[in-house]
């Protein structure tokens, strides 16, 4: 399993930003991540200024390189629909919200909760309560 570090991700965000801004090509998962910068226009001068962010610590939920972690996992997941009924669950969110923005920002609520369950518990993330999230969320409204 892919567990890249910190620094790999933050390296992948600035290096995927700055390519883009410079015209080169983009390789694997740069270009996944480029859809998440461009959802993210807020977090463009951070990503512009690699020297001042690449050692910051945050201690709360503001964390922009977090935040787009989650959507490029988010979006693996639904690219494979993995673990099974993701996308079926995040089209019926996507539905309700009517728009599919706020509907990545509701199940990735569901992803971080997953993941920090998993850390808390030394476990691995439970699938089932993470769809069973997915789904009190497509059915709130």
């Amino acid at each position: 399993m892919f567990n890249p570090t910190r620094e790999q991700v933050r390296e992948l965000f600035f290096d995927t930003w700055r390519k883009y801004r410079a015209g080169e090509p983009l390789v694997g998962i740069e270009s996944l991540a480029l859809d998440v910068v461009l959802l993210h226009p807020e977090y463009h001068d951070v990503l512009s200024t690699p020297a001042r962010y690449r050692d910051k610590d945050y201690t709360d939920e503001s964390n922009p390189f977090l935040h787009m972690s989650l959507h490029v996992a988010l979006e693996e997941q639904l690219s494979i629909d993995q673990p099974p009924g993701i996308e079926r669950l995040f089209n019926e969110l996507v539905l309700r919200r009517k728009e599919r923005h706020g509907a990545l920002h509701d199940a990735i609520e569901c992803l971080a909760e997953t993941m920090w369950r998993s850390q808390r518990d030394g476990a691995p993330p439970d699938a089932r309560a993470y769809l069973e999230c997915l789904t009190r969320k497509s059915r709130i409204g």
